[in-house]
């Protein structure tokens, strides 16, 4: 089979392939074959239908489209192979169908064109004896003291007061009536949808409510009973509401004051597994020191990530790019499903179109990153060792010890993360990283940060708590969300 290539730009192949004509004469006979087995025509029992008949009833035009789908595909295949090009995606076919079908005759050859994408040849301008900026996280001792604070908040006995109004900071016990100021077109009041509760518990804290609630109650005694105004905020989520006065009818039932256990070592003994106040804040201390650390490694490996995306020169091809938008179509559907939302019903159409839009000028970004750092350890032989691996495979699949794992796609995940790091830490060796203040470089990237999806802004949602850990791409192998089959159902 003779095949001509053609380099395109986005890492593209052009292949100009010459069917001869014994494959075009042989395709031809395999569809026939097909067609009168399977094809109903009245009067004609199934494989018994004669071959002008048959060509007669499905017509010439729809026997060469199906011969040729199929001989388009397999010559394809072979040349590629034949070719030794290294294809990823699938082909684009660059003539006319409908040309080819008027052209086609058994026994002839035909000339056909198609492209294929294929991996790109990335060139990295400098690696070396670069300079970049970082933030660095440093450890405050505060963050202990407020550790013990919230400790204290946490295990403090509740004293029942009756002797004093109520004050910020106390606990208080409560039946509300909540109506908006103001009233319908008949002068009736309108009562607010869930305004209203009994022996409702409520920290008189700054924020535990909508605006002017926790002022009302601060100065009442116990038994006394209050018209409070107040505002709900325009973002509150009742539309019917937001932004509007209200006034509630409060009843302070019961009055309550924390009384917080002393800071000594019988506290460290009741909320940790310390034996002495000294040893649990020394381990608050090492752990913040570490978080600390880790946070400004995190931050100069973001700063070098960035570099690297300037000083790399790929030609993207489109098929990696779409594979990349939908990973991290993907990664938002995953937190959203966490967070209890039935991405199937909740991710339309129009909004998934959305996120991919919103989603590619990262994912252009984390490809250019991807060969960058794959360059930089190619050229340095910088690799991760097997027994290295081996055993962070394990240590992770001991994780999940309740689920079925994909090893060797976890091996694959952790592999190429790990190869991140090394490469990373290499180029934070070998080039000037100048830690700055903290804030003094994400403040500037605020700025110029544009309003992303709903989808998105949900998903990050799920990372709020800081107890929970993020999942990673290796975690993500275990619990599968498949945002294209949200795509095929909602298309």
């Amino acid at each position: 089979m003779k095949v001509i290539q053609e380099k395109l730009p986005a890492s593209q192949v052009r292949l100009d392939i010459e069917i001869p004509p014994e494959m075009s004469t042989q395709a031809y006979e395999k569809t026939l074959k097909e067609f009168a087995r399977n094809v109903n025509i009245p009067g004609f029992r199934k494989g018994k239908v004669p071959r002008q008949i048959l060509i007669q009833r499905l017509g010439p035009a729809r026997i060469k489209a199906a011969v040729l789908e199929d001989l388009i595909e397999d010559s394809l295949k072979q040349a590629i192979a034949q070719e030794s090009v290294e294809a990823i995606g699938q082909f684009e076919l660059r003539s006319s169908f409908e040309d080819l079908v008027g052209a086609f005759q058994p026994g002839a050859a035909l000339t056909f064109s198609a492209a294929v994408d294929t991996p790109p040849d990335a060139t990295v301008k400098q690696y070396k004896g670069l300079t970049v900026q970082a933030e660095e996280i440093v450890y405050d001792p505060k963050q202990v003291d407020d550790v013990l604070k919230d400790y204290q908040q946490k295990t403090a006995t509740l004293v029942p007061i009756d002797d004093r109004p109520a004050q910020t900071g106390d606990v208080a016990l409560v039946d509300f009536d909540g109506k908006l100021a103001e009233p319908d077109e008949n002068g009736e009041a309108i009562p607010i949808p869930g305004g209203s509760a009994t022996d409702f518990q409520i920290d008189l804290e700054e924020g535990r409510f909508i605006e002017g609630f926790i002022d009302g109650v601060v100065g009442m005694t116990p038994g006394e009973t209050k018209a409070v105004e107040a505002s709900f905020p325009d973002s509150y989520p009742q539309e019917d509401v937001a932004g509007k006065a209200a006034i509630f009818d409060i009843t302070l039932k019961e009055l309550k004051e924390r009384e917080l256990p002393e800071l000594d070592d019988d506290f460290a003994q009741d909320v940790s597994e310390f034996e002495t106040l000294a040893e649990l804040k020394e381990s608050l201390e090492t752990r913040f020191k570490e978080e600390a650390g880790q946070k400004t490694r995190a931050n100069t490996h973001e700063a070098l990530s960035k570099e690297m995306v300037e000083q790399i020169e790929v030609d993207l091809p489109e098929t990696l790019v779409k594979r990349e938008v939908d990973y991290m179509v993907t990664q938002t559907a995953m937190r959203l499903e966490q967070q209890g939302l039935d991405i199937k019903k909740f991710l339309t159409q129009e909004l998934l179109e959305g996120m991919r839009s919103q989603s590619r000028p990262e994912a252009l970004i984390r490809l250019k990153q991807t060969f960058a750092l794959g360059e930089v350890a190619k050229q340095e032989s910088i690799s991760v060792e097997s027994d290295e691996l081996e055993t962070k495979v394990d240590e992770f699949i001991d994780r999940y010890e309740d689920k079925t794992v994909d090893r060797d796609r976890v091996r694959q995940v952790l592999e190429e993360e790990a190869l991140e790091e090394k490469v990373l830490d290499w180029l934070a060796e070998n080039n000037t990283v100048e830690l700055v203040p903290e804030g003094s470089l994400t403040e500037a990237d605020d700025e110029g940060d544009g309003a992303g999806s709903d989808a998105a802004a949900a998903g990050d949602a799920a990372t709020d708590d800081p107890s929970a850990e993020p999942a990673t791409a290796a975690d993500e192998a275990v619990v599968e969300v498949d945002a294209a089959e949200v795509s095929e159902d909602k298309e």
